[in-house]
């Protein structure tokens, strides 16, 4: 008789009958069968309906996670630091337009602890450039007369304003400063350190004469446009670019390229020019050509030969020339008796001009000049206001001083 249990396959060698199980492990192993059993009966039922069955999947875990919780203050901080930031641009708005020298500690920020200096009186002038005064030129923006009448010289002057602390009549001193915009430490030193009142002569060279002359009439400073001329030993000194030189007659291409270099300036200062002011051929057309522009004109004094004395009233030009002019490499001693003749000079005439120039030697010297005049009794005003004074005074004697 065959066994097919003994015999399985149709093998005839019988199996070695294996080792009898407990009836714990027998049944274990029942249970875990069918487990695998339903497992993978319900694989085969999910994967039929699974289109992507058989393909690599993976699963990830979505949890939600709650932002954490804000501290009920928190709104009110952030609401206190946004009140902070924009009390200190308030602040330092004011300071901007009040004109008022802040200085605090460390070089902090607004509000902060601070020094504050009221040794002056800040004077706002009118923007620059006004659309009435500019014409448009070659080589820039030109200044001109207004369809109105109003003139350059006059629109961005520098109010006058006398403290109240001099007596009236008080004697008045006008202190032209030039060469500003050719080195940055000592612009920003005119700029910054100088009474508003003390008028600066700007060159027209530089990175961007325009950013200095809008910095220096937002501290209250007139401005004038400091103009190269033709010195005697031209061209071995040699001014600058577009210096305007005798040998080009009556041309003007040079003087309006100079012009159109920056705006607001209320007139022309000559830098050097001995040669180009004694010349009456090419010095006229210059001149009208500046007077007819609502423009004014400041000798800086330092050629004795210079013609504009003599030339200004014919051509109906405002003008005046410096009472003393500070050499630019004055000594320490030649700076102070330069200052004492300049004080005596006002005093016995009722006023004066100077001319310097912004080099390290004089600048510091003619700061503590300024500031010390009122405390002598006397005015520091700007150039504007004796130029006006002088055209009156020529005006009722008939001649030019």
């Amino acid at each position: 008789m065959t066994d097919e249990l003994n015999e399985p396959l149709g093998l005839n060698e019988p199996l070695e009958p294996r080792p009898a199980r407990r009836r714990g492990a027998r049944t274990k192993s029942l249970v875990v069968a069918a487990l695998l059993c339903g497992v993978g009966g319900a694989a085969l039922l999910l994967s039929s309906r699974d289109p992507r069955a058989g393909q690599p999947i993976a699963v990830a875990r979505i949890e939600t996670v709650e932002p954490p919780s804000t501290p009920a203050s928190a709104p009110a901080e952030r609401a206190a630091v946004t009140e902070e930031d924009k009390r200190a641009d308030e602040i330092a708005d004011i300071e901007k337009r009040s004109g008022v020298k802040v200085t605090r500690i460390g070089g902090a920020e607004p509000p902060g602890a601070l020094i504050i200096r009221l040794d002056e009186q800040h004077t706002a002038l009118a923007p620059a450039p006004d659309k009435r005064l500019v014409e448009k030129g070659r080589s820039g923006p030109l200044p001109k007369i207004g369809a109105d009448g109003a003139k350059p010289m006059e629109v961005y002057a520098r109010p006058t304003t006398i403290s109240a602390r001099l007596p009236a009549g008080a004697p008045r001193i006008a202190l032209v400063v030039g060469g500003v915009g050719l080195n940055a430490q000592l612009t920003a030193s005119a700029i910054d350190e100088m009474p508003g009142a003390v008028t600066l002569a700007l060159a027209p060279y530089g990175a961007d004469p325009e950013s200095v002359a809008a910095k220096a009439r937002d501290r209250g400073h007139e401005i004038l446009l400091q103009a190269p001329m033709e010195p005697y030993d031209y061209p071995r000194e040699n001014p600058g670019p577009h210096t305007l030189l005798t040998t080009r007659g009556a041309g003007l291409e040079d003087l309006h390229w100079l012009m159109s270099r920056f705006s607001g300036y209320i007139g022309v200062v000559n830098y050097l020019g001995a040669q180009f002011t004694a010349d009456e051929t090419a010095l006229t057309p210059t001149l009208t050509d500046i007077a007819g522009r609502g423009l004014l004109y400041l000798d800086d004094g330092t050629s004795p030969r210079s013609l504009v004395s003599s030339l200004a009233p014919r051509l109906a030009l405002t003008a005046a020339r410096a009472d003393v002019a500070i050499d630019a490499g004055a000594s320490g001693e030649a700076l102070e008796k330069a200052l004492t003749q300049i004080e005596a000079l006002a005093r016995r005439n009722g006023q004066a001009i100077v001319a310097a120039g912004a080099l390290p030697q004089t600048m510091t010297r003619l700061t503590r000049f300024a500031r010390e005049l009122e405390r002598k009794g006397i005015a520091l005003v700007p150039l504007s206001a004796l130029v006006s004074r002088i055209e009156d005074k020529e005006a009722r004697a008939g001649k030019w001083k």
